[in-house]
């Protein structure tokens, strides 16, 4: 929708593309100068309408999407509205009236009888503890409305506005802050959502879930609380894979061999990962300064395809807008900046270059060669175990899936000339990663795979992309 949050997601349930939206819901207008990204996430109601089209052109957009196999995931805010100082009025996307001062959202309807400052413990009614489990769920995040999730009415409103997204054809939900609604007041608003629309999906599919909550160790919230519901959020990885890439403190990327569960992350069997997302691409959320971005393009599209060639997890890729970042004492002041916009305040359009990338300062990392393929790559490998793990004790590294692909990283100063097992069935085979196959021929570079299954790889410390990726699928 903003485009900021457009990921293309794989899921191991199935082979179709994905992607996860900016809520769609009716939000409030702030001006700062200029409309910042996160009033998206200050629902003035559940209506459908904000700076990215109406309901009827949301519709459109769902409808064509899934004809064509592209699932629409939304981000679903409902665990709370705006912030409490957001004053009175119509200024919201759809024109709804609200008084943030009271309590009333005409647009749902919601009043003061349907939030929490009651049952908050703390004399400002924000979190003030992280520690306390019952500020973290009952008490103001950032300011924000707290909605009682306990009530009937409120879980009510709430299933009826997933519900009839799900009548429009999307096919799950990213649940916003999720660690600051009780794991059971969650459970209950999903036991209420129907089946997908049998337009698109199988009878009897449910929505997939996956819950935002950031857990990195030492707060009294877990992210196992989560798991009965659906996917979590492994904000440790990005974290961790960012220190890696940058070998920062020591870390080198041999150290990856037990990657995932061993590293202290939840069981890839409840984790969506990534590399970044809107929140701590802008130093916001989980992650610090080792969270790689498209600002550092080289690292990043390395630790994209490490993520999309490692068997953990489900994997969300990252779509972005540019911003120009300015930085004082550590903190970049733009971090508030909105997608693209017209003097209007209206947003810009997604224009396509002639090399299928972006233009008008949408970035569209899910478009780059590199990271495009690598999606490719996953889907080609999807079941397959890590087999034939290779490392020279530092930043060169190497894994195959099974015998569908294969890929080698060179993160060091110096250059890579190696000889490795790939697992691979014999012949030619177009690295994906400088290159792709196209009919009868490789646009990039070619690597031979023997008799025996090895090949060589060399690749220089100064390339601008230094690894390499093969599967059966780019095989000449």
């Amino acid at each position: 929708m903003d485009g900021r949050s457009a990921p293309a997601m794989t899921n191991p349930r199935h082979r179709f593309e994905k992607r996860h939206i900016s809520p769609p819901n009716e939000n409030i207008v702030i001006n700062s100068p200029w409309r910042p990204w996160y009033e998206r996430y200050q629902p003035i109601s559940y209506k459908l309408c904000s700076r990215s089209g109406s309901e009827q052109q949301f519709r459109d957009m769902v409808t064509r999407c899934n004809n064509v196999g592209v699932y629409i995931y939304v981000d679903a805010v409902i665990n709370h509205m705006c912030g409490g100082g957001g004053g009175a009025g119509t200024h919201s996307t759809c024109g709804s009236y609200f008084n943030a001062n009271t309590k009333e959202f005409s647009g749902v309807p919601y009043s003061n009888l349907d939030f929490n400052d009651g049952k908050c413990r703390t004399g400002s009614g924000e979190i003030e503890n992280y520690g306390d489990i019952y500020q973290v769920r009952d008490c103001r995040l950032v300011g924000l409305l707290d909605l009682a999730l306990e009530k009937e009415y409120v879980r009510g409103k709430i299933a009826a506005f997933l519900n009839n997204l799900i009548s429009i054809g999307v096919a799950g939900f990213r649940l916003d802050a999720s660690k600051h609604m009780w794991p059971g007041d969650i459970a209950n608003i999903l036991g209420r959502l129907n089946n997908l629309n049998t337009q698109w999906f199988p009878g009897g599919t449910r929505p997939f879930i996956f819950q935002e909550v950031i857990d990195l160790g030492g707060e009294a919230i877990s992210a196992s609380e989560y798991y009965g519901n659906g996917r979590v959020t492994e904000f440790k990885y990005g974290a961790k894979l960012g220190n890696v890439i940058r070998k920062w403190n020591g870390e080198r990327m041999s150290y990856l061999k037990n990657w995932g569960e061993g590293w202290g992350f939840m069981p890839s069997s409840r984790a969506l990962v990534f590399v970044d997302n809107h929140d701590n691409q802008r130093g916001h959320g989980a992650g610090g300064t080792s969270i790689l971005t498209f600002f550092d393009a080289r690292l990043y599209k390395m630790g994209i395809g490490f993520m999309l060639a490692h068997p953990y997890g489900v994997t969300r890729v990252m779509s972005s807008y540019r911003w120009t970042r300015n930085f004082v004492n550590g903190k970049d002041v733009n971090d508030w900046i909105g997608p693209p916009s017209n003097s209007d305040g209206s947003t810009k359009a997604v224009t396509i270059n002639a090399d299928s990338t972006c233009g008008n300062e949408w970035v569209c990392e899910h478009r780059w060669r590199q990271i495009k393929n690598m999606v490719i790559f996953r889907n080609t490998v999807d079941g397959q175990a890590l087999t034939n793990w290779w490392d020279n004790g530092g930043n060169q590294i190497a894994f195959g899936r099974g015998n569908r692909g294969y890929i080698v990283f060179n993160n060091e100063s110096s250059n890579m000339d190696a000889t490795l097992n790939t697992g691979l069935p014999a012949g030619t085979y177009c690295d994906v990663i400088s290159g792709q196959k196209e009919g009868t021929r490789c646009t990039g570079a070619q690597i031979t795979v023997s008799s025996s299954g090895s090949a060589r790889f060399t690749i220089s410390s100064s390339a601008e992309d230094p690894f390499v990726a093969i599967h059966v699928n780019a095989k000449l």
